[in-house]
Formats: structure tokens, sequence, C-alpha cells
């Protein structure tokens, strides 16, 4: 397959979205220039997109990882925030009736629409990061999902051991199933580490269908320094842009905040704070984007669901700044039983 052909912009403007939603459904895509032989990438991000510092940003990496050793021309999509199924849509018929193959849709909202639109446009393939459920429909479409709960039961653990106060605490973004697994590995790793632990009741931002607590600054902050206010003296965000008020806030008053995603203590954004960034719960988000468009490239391509977990690498713990060193023996110890099966990681709170 050749590699490195140029493609023109995919203008976002919502009237192009509109007529595409209307008039361009159905119709097979054009897979490539005059030959048929154009590679033509496309990733829609999640509300925040790319520069979140997190989520969509590990995203990002994965497709300038595959730009560089792939040679690919590749195409970018913001959401906006509380937008529809039916935008989403819109939105992936456009760059399909373009050409663009494959096409990914980086977080859980673009589960139906992927399925939906997989459906119209048979000859390209998709894929969904963080899949609602972890499934998807069809022969051309596959799924990215990841054990959060596994890396948050790990980064609990630490949370437990580094409290001073005995009181810590969890901000999630939005209150859905997916951030709730966040929640409950957390919980019952610290659990784990230090029975007597106290965990304030989880705050989530927001509540579907508002979808702002992934990238409103200020209700991170406020969470915060709400659960700072009852003595939390560490606190892990999975709230993804959001995230940027509680690293902040959290480190502004010298405790611990555990990021998520992306490794945040290398987040340009909170370098002023990074060293209260105690770890991360890391998602290799980049891996499973390089993954999918590498074997698209390689004719490779294999439909349905797979799962990134502790055991393959796809989740993880960060250790920058080394401030897990004193307690890294004891996480790989819980990591171990986590992989070969002996501690069953909770996915619901």
């Amino acid at each position: 397959m050749r590699r490195g052909l140029k493609i023109s912009l995919v203008t976002v403007a919502s009237a192009v979205l509109t007529l595409a939603a209307s008039g361009c459904g159905g119709q097979e895509a054009d897979t490539g220039g005059g030959d048929g032989d154009t590679m033509k990438v496309g990733l829609a991000y999640d509300i925040g997109g790319r520069g979140d510092q997190s989520f969509n940003d590990s995203a990002a990496a994965g497709l300038d990882r595959a730009k560089k050793e792939l040679g690919v021309e590749t195409e970018e999509i913001s959401a906006k925030p509380d937008e529809s199924d039916a935008d989403k849509e819109s939105r992936l018929r456009l760059m399909a009736n373009q050409g663009v193959n494959p096409i990914m849709g980086i977080g859980f909202a673009y589960t139906a629409a992927v399925n939906k639109v997989a459906k119209e446009f048979p000859d390209t393939k998709f894929l969904v990061v963080d899949a609602d459920g972890c499934k998807v429909e069809g022969p051309n479409v596959a799924a990215a999902c990841f054990a959060e709960a596994e890396g948050s039961y790990l980064v609990g653990a630490a949370a437990a051991l580094k409290s001073k106060t005995g009181t810590i605490g969890f901000i999630g973004g939005v209150n859905v199933p997916l951030i709730q697994r966040f929640q409950a590995g957390y919980e019952a790793g610290a659990k784990k580490a230090k029975p007597d632990i106290e965990i304030l009741p989880a705050k989530y931002l927001t509540q579907p269908p508002n979808f702002n607590g992934f990238q409103d600054t200020s209700l991170g902050n406020e969470a915060a320094k709400g659960q700072l206010d009852q003595d939390a003296d560490v606190i892990y965000h999975a709230a993804g842009a959001a995230g940027i008020g509680v690293i902040k806030t959290v480190g502004a008053a010298k405790k611990w905040v555990i990021g998520v995603d992306s490794d945040q203590y290398n987040q340009p954004a909170v370098a002023g704070v990074k060293e209260q960034i105690l770890t991360s719960m890391v998602k290799n988000v980049d891996v499973a984007v390089f993954d999918f468009i590498k074997s698209v490239d390689d004719d490779q391509f294999k439909a349905g669901s797979k799962v990134y977990d502790l055991k393959s690498g796809g989740i993880s713990y960060s250790t920058s700044g080394g401030k897990v060193d004193d307690i890294k023996e004891q996480l790989e110890k819980l990591k171990a039983q986590i992989v070969s099966g002996e501690i069953k990681v909770p996915e619901k709170p």
C-alpha cells in the first residue's frame, strides 16, 4: 500500500456537517484518489480534543507515531460538548465520503455512531476506543478496550500507602459506567493495601447527558477543594481535561494527586505542580491507535474487541519523579497477583 500521499483537510463547520448528514449517507467510500491505493487516516476526538493533556493526547500520540513511522497523512476532528449522536454520525460520514479509511472514534460516546455509519461504508475500517460495553457491530468495526479497573487498583494502593491523614478521594468527570470502573478499582486497591483507609464518597463533576465534566477545569478545581477540606491528602482524578483543575488545585495545596490516561508528570500544563503528582494510571491508547492503523496498512485488520490490560502492557502506572519508588515492591506484588488471577478486581463500586 503506498503511503505518504496527502489529502485535503476536512472542514467541520456545522453547516457542512448538516449537509453531510442529510445528503451523503449510504454511499460507498472512494478509498483512494484515482488508483484506489491511497491511505487516509481519520481520527475523531472525544470532548477536549488534542491538547487535553490526558486521554485524547494519548490517542494523538499514536496517530503521530503512525504518521512518522508509516508515512500516512491524517485528519483530526474534535467533538463539541453536549452534541448528539447525529453530530458524530455526520462527522464520520463526512470523512468516509472523502475517502478517509481507516477512521477512529475516540471515546465510548462514539460507539453507536460508529456502529451505524460502518454499515453504510462496508469497505471502510472503523475503530472505537473505549467502546461502550466493549461491544461493536459488523465485519469492518474493531474496538480497543482497557482494563481501567486493574490500573486504578494499583494507584489506589499507592494512595493508601502514601496517605498521611488516612483519608483519600476520587473525582470522576462524568458519572458513567466507564468512569465507575476507575472508581471501583481505586477503592478496592486502597482497601487491600490499608483496610482502615477512609475513602471519601466519590465526586462526579457532571451527570449524563452533560459531559462537560470531561472539559471544565473549574469544576475539577472546586471538587478538589471540597475533598481537600475533608482532609484528603491523596486525590485520584478520572476527568479528562477537567482533571487539570484537580491537579493544579491539589498540587498548590502540597498534597498528592494521581493523574490518569497519560503520564501527567510529564505534561506541560501541570509542570508547575508536577512534584505533587504521585503517579498516573496510564492507558496506552497510543498503542491501540497505532496497532489499529498498522493492521489496516498491513491488511491484517480483525473485527471485534481487543482488551488491553496489565498482562498485555496496555495498562500501567507511572513512576516518573520517583514518588512511588519506596512502595514499588508492594505495587509490583499486587500487579503480579492481578495478572495471575489471584486478585479479581471489581468493575463496579
